[in-house]
């Protein structure tokens, strides 16, 4: 019988809903649970770094907000991590095909497969999928708790929708592989993983453990422009665009005239000017 710690996030959009139903199922399949639930996200990997010696796993239930603040202590305890997808857009599931059904999920923790991935840094903070400036910081001021409870993943969407045309043009260098950029752009995206923001993809070739980061800068110079990409930008295919630039790499630098927001993976955290980087497999996940 595995020992597993079980932290669920009952807050998230579903939490609250499945969060007996997931300790039933787990149960069910041979897991012995240390169950902490009604955990506020700053606590989590704390927590997990008191429970390094007593579990083999751990099992955590939210969205991706959740799973961003348990990343601190799954790195130092280097504890496989299984996820069940319990928030809006699930995006570092999706990246990893991760099933949203929660009996599948908890079939694929039970299936044992592990996989070590990439994590993506910026400014000491860490991220999964995606870190971001610009367009993006707007959205998720506007993205509140009750327009997620209540649009579900369409929140996304129509919160872009409502800021896009508010969108400002920003000046930025971008210093990578002994070249510098000058842009003038709306927004800036690093990617780690392949999906973010409710399924938008950030490069058509990217996945969670290929060891590098994908960034693209949208160049547009109005606001219809982009809800003319937000297809591509979905689909991946974005790159063919005249008005962005993609670019690859380990290491980036980002700074810009005036101090901008960054967010991580959905939440507001550091500011340039910002210096980015992949740490190759820094990550045990339990993963189709």
């Amino acid at each position: 019988m595995k020992k597993a710690l079980l932290l669920i996030n009952q807050h998230s959009r579903k939490g609250k809903n499945l969060f007996s139903q997931a300790t039933a199922q787990l149960q069910a399949l041979g897991f012995e649970l240390i169950v902490e639930s009604s955990t506020h996200p700053h606590e989590l990997s704390a927590i997990i770094k008191s429970y390094q010696n007593l579990v083999e796993l751990v099992i955590v239930g939210g969205g991706d907000g959740t799973l961003n603040a348990a990343i601190e202590g799954l790195i130092d305890t280097q504890l496989p991590l299984g996820i069940l997808p319990m928030g809006t857009a699930n995006d570092l599931a999706r990246t990893l095909g991760i099933p949203t059904s929660l009996s599948a999920a908890c079939q694929v923790i039970a299936s044992g497969k592990v996989r070590r991935i990439d994590l993506g840094w910026v400014n000491g903070q860490h991220f999964f999928n995606v870190a971001s400036l610009g367009l993006s910081v707007q959205i998720t001021e506007r993205l509140t708790k009750e327009v997620k409870q209540r649009w579900g993943i369409l929140a996304y969407a129509f919160t872009a929708l409502q800021v896009i045309w508010k969108s400002r043009i920003f000046r930025a260098e971008i210093h990578t592989n002994n070249q510098v950029f000058y842009v003038k752009t709306i927004q800036i995206a690093i990617g780690n993983g392949r999906y973010y923001g409710g399924g938008m993809t950030i490069a058509q070739d990217a996945t969670i453990d290929d060891r590098r980061l994908d960034l693209y800068s949208l160049e547009t110079k109005n606001w219809w422009e982009i809800i003319a990409l937000l297809p591509a930008m979905r689909q991946g295919n974005h790159a063919i665009w005249s008005n962005v630039r993609t670019l690859e790499s380990e290491e980036i630098e980002v700074y810009t005239t005036k101090r901008l927001a960054i967010n991580t993976d959905g939440e507001i955290t550091t500011h340039t000017p910002a210096k980015f980087r992949v740490l190759p497999q820094a990550l045990i996940v339990i993963a189709p």
